[in-house]
């Protein structure tokens, strides 16, 4: 059974081994292609050199960045503008033109809301992917950055509300924090037997862990810890207009009843198991 082809795209270096690290280690452990873009921060700053370490850890091959500033730091791409203040179609044809030279079969993102702490720059990764996704099918959209082509789904990384209690209990509570309700998750993927690559990716974001910041938290944290509040991954699957919908994607089979006619695709419960990967259920 063939593995599928992931790219992620993320908005900073750090969230990619946060948000799906495992996917991207149990991908590239299976024989699959993986890559991941990021939106900001300049290629010849610490940030992208922890980014290309974490990267390494994760088989996910070299840094593809966008290059825009964080919306929060300006001197993470110095003369460049923010990627919240880009035009938006210049935005989306750049990744076009990385989605069209790895042509992944699936991809992966933020969610809607940017994930748990809802940063601006995540929430526009998530428009500016899902935009890219499509407008990279059609022959007519930016005919001069490669031949079309269109991923099966993309997948958004996400928490449903039953993980988040656990969470804020170790890692503290926030202004905000947004997750979904646990019905609309599609997809479950236990990547405990790829934590230690994560938790190392994760580390590998150094200015990160000596700033405070999430991975810093992590990095208190005892093994056993991290396990049981990090080795879970979950996503809610977005299909793609065109492409046929495969169920050996991001996680293998879908196992459950099938869907009652008339009830919609979020209410739908159903156990995920990582078959092709041959990991332990």
């Amino acid at each position: 059974m063939a593995v599928p082809n992931l790219l992620a795209v993320f908005a900073h270096p750090d969230d990619e081994s946060l948000s799906a690290g495992g996917v991207l280690a149990r991908h590239a452990a299976a024989g699959a292609r993986t890559a991941v873009v990021t939106a900001t921060w300049a290629a010849d700053t610490q940030r992208a050199a922890e980014l290309a370490e974490a990267l390494h850890i994760l088989g996910a091959g070299r840094p593809r960045m966008l290059g825009y500033a964080d919306a929060r730091v300006p001197h993470s791409a110095p003369g460049r503008m923010r990627f919240c203040d880009a035009p938006l179609d210049e935005a989306v044809r750049r990744l076009v033109k990385h989605i069209r030279e790895f042509r992944p079969d699936v991809m992966v993102t933020h969610d809607a809301y940017g994930g748990l702490p809802g940063h601006r720059d995540h929430v526009h990764t998530h428009r500016v992917t899902m935009l890219a996704a499509q407008a990279a099918g059609l022959e007519q959209f930016y005919p001069g950055v490669g031949a079309p082509w269109e991923p099966h789904a993309v997948y958004l990384a996400t928490h449903p509300h039953s993980a988040v209690p656990a969470l804020k209990d170790v890692i503290g509570a926030r202004k905000a924090v947004y997750s979904v309700p646990d019905g609309q998750v599609t997809a479950t993927v236990d990547v405990s037997p790829w934590i230690r690559q994560k938790i190392a990716a994760v580390l590998a974001h150094r200015s990160e862990v000596e700033r405070g910041a999430l991975p810093g938290v992590i990095a208190g944290l005892p093994p056993d810890t991290r396990k049981r509040l990090f080795a879970t991954e979950w996503f809610i699957r977005h299909d793609s207009t065109t492409a046929v919908a495969s169920q050996t994607e991001l996680t293998a089979l879908l196992r459950g009843p099938a869907r009652e006619e008339g009830t919609p695709r979020h209410q739908r419960q159903v156990s995920v198991h990582l078959l092709w990967c041959g990991g332990s259920e």
